[in-house]
């Protein structure tokens, strides 16, 4: 390489993945001697050469990056910027040219040029989605019976009408993950293959085990709110993920809400015993907090403490069979789970009410009902039009 447009040439055809494995030695070759000179095409030339669709292999990415990491590590270079102001652009420049190019490399290995972001789940949609592994989806229907497969076409389970009932044997030696998706306005039951029951609220997501396999602990992934009737298994702990909080039982029933809005992930025990305890540190049964049946535990999201008190289990399990109970509730939050449990839309014009709390209880009633209370008792006016509610 004896000229600047040599170089200049070469790193444009490595990054459109055209050149020749001699030419790519010759690229990585030049990075572990580079002296940051103008060879370096500009930021403006890399941006113009990303417009084009690169081809490269996955391995023959995985393999070049490799190298240039590797060369990386073997001679560190240290950019010293200078105050003139045109020596100053220039250094940013090469290195913004340089972070451009290895980011290529990054961005095959992690299939960025391949893959698209999967798409956020629409909760106000009437479908219950349940995600596979591989990214595939399923859409359940509560009217319909089918066999569920896992992502090679196997039968793990099956499902009518509001549950599916996975295999307690589906042959699978590793484990692999589904993901069901609950949208406002519906619940859901599985059965995993363990023979736990899991009942989810509207609004959920959970992420399971296919099977669970010897050995390891029966770990589950909650953004929502679900009922657990854990099949009991001495030798494999079951355990409730929801965010920054684990929570750990042998065999029991228990309810766990953890929905976005909500201050603190809680935790109410109707039966057994469950330990509580925070996601990056280890179960220790002497240290952690162990509720006993009638308790709540309270794991408050910002300050990561736990506190517990006694409580009506059947106050906040009820939702199971359409109950719906808010205690020492903002109304800003009550609109949220109404829009939930109904799948409506609330728009409050009365911001007086946002932040002022309530404690109410209701049976398997209509949204009209539940608004027509509130009236009543707290004189709030509304109108309802088609799945719009107007407060004013």
């Amino acid at each position: 390489m004896n000229s600047n447009s040599e170089i200049k040439n070469l790193l444009q055809k490595f990054v459109l993945n055209q050149c020749t494995p001699e030419e790519i030695n010759e690229v990585i070759a030049y990075y572990k001697k580079n002296k940051l000179t103008d060879d370096f095409p500009s930021v403006a030339d890399i941006q113009a050469l990303l417009a084009e669709t690169p081809k490269m292999s996955q391995q023959k990415a995985d393999d070049i990056f490799l190298n240039i990491l590797s060369a990386a590590k073997e001679k560190e270079t240290t950019i010293e910027f200078i105050p003139e102001k045109s020596n100053f652009r220039k250094y940013i420049s090469i290195a913004a040219s340089v972070l451009v190019l290895l980011g290529i490399g990054f961005a095959y290995q992690k299939g960025a040029f391949t893959s698209k972001p999967e798409p956020k789940f629409d909760f106000k949609s009437s479908d219950i989605v349940l995600q596979l592994e591989d990214g595939k989806v399923q859409i359940i229907s509560e009217n319909n019976s089918i066999q569920v497969k896992d992502s090679k076409g196997n039968i793990v389970g099956n499902q009518s009408g509001d549950k599916i009932v996975y295999d307690t044997d589906s042959g699978l030696e590793k484990v692999t993950y589904n993901t069901i998706k609950i949208p406002y306005g519906k619940r859901f039951q599985l059965q995993l293959s363990d023979g736990t029951l899991v009942h989810l609220n509207s609004g959920t997501t959970l992420k399971y085990p296919v099977k669970f396999i010897a050995g390891e602990n029966r770990q589950v992934f909650l953004d929502g709110e679900a009922f657990f009737d854990v099949a009991k298994d001495k030798k494999h702990p079951f355990i409730v993920n929801a965010d920054a909080l684990n929570v750990r039982v042998l065999g029991t029933h228990f309810n766990v809400s953890n929905y976005p809005e909500d201050a603190a992930t809680d935790v109410v025990l109707v039966e057994g015993s469950v330990g509580m305890y925070r996601s990056n540190e280890e179960f220790d049964a002497a240290k952690n907090t162990i509720l006993k049946p009638g308790f709540k535990g309270s794991f408050n999201k910002e300050n990561t403490l736990i506190s517990t008190k006694t409580v009506i289990t059947d106050i906040y399990t009820s939702w199971i069979n359409g109950g719906l109970t808010f205690r020492n509730m903002t109304f800003k939050n009550i609109i949220t789970k109404l829009e939930r449990r109904y799948n409506v839309t609330i728009i409050n014009k009365n911001e007086k009410l946002a932040n002022e709390k309530f404690n109410a209880s209701f049976s398997d009633e209509s949204i009209e009902k539940v608004m027509s209370y509130f009236n009543d008792i707290h004189g709030i006016n509304y109108t309802i039009k088609n799945n719009q509610i107007l407060i004013k």
